[in-house]
């Protein structure tokens, strides 16, 4: 079992920035594939960010690219996600997602996801 927790969720302006961090316990080794998800009131959760094993492809949606970023510190067994230039329709939960196996190739899908966090709320006023 994983164990994963989120924090760093908050209300920000338009243009605003936060980061979001997910701490993973557990059995974290091997270490997987890892992603963000959020899920907006009335609609469905969604992948926008993944991140490989040892870090070193990303993957993001295209509502996210270029003002989102993931990283992760597999020492420390933290997943970031830094969010620049928000925009009220960022306003979501947001969840950390720990995949089945080390293979992303693209945003990850629920199928893919064996461990959830709780979700931290991000808000994003105009």
């Amino acid at each position: 079992q994983v164990q994963l927790e989120e924090s760093g969720g908050g209300a920000v302006a338009t243009g605003g920035s936060l980061r979001l961090s997910c701490a993973a316990s557990g059995a974290t080794h091997p270490q997987a594939c890892m992603g963000w998800f959020r899920q907006a009131p009335g609609k469905e959760r969604e992948g926008i960010a993944a991140i490989s094993e040892l870090g070193e492809a990303t993957y993001y949606a295209d509502s996210v690219k270029g003002r989102f970023t993931v990283s992760r510190d597999n020492g420390a067994n933290i997943l970031w996600l830094q969010m620049n230039d928000l925009k009220p329709e960022d306003t979501a939960i947001y969840y950390c997602a720990r995949a089945w196996g080390n293979y992303c190739g693209g945003v990850l899908q629920h199928s893919a996801v064996r461990f959830w966090g709780q979700g931290t709320q991000v808000t994003v006023s105009s």
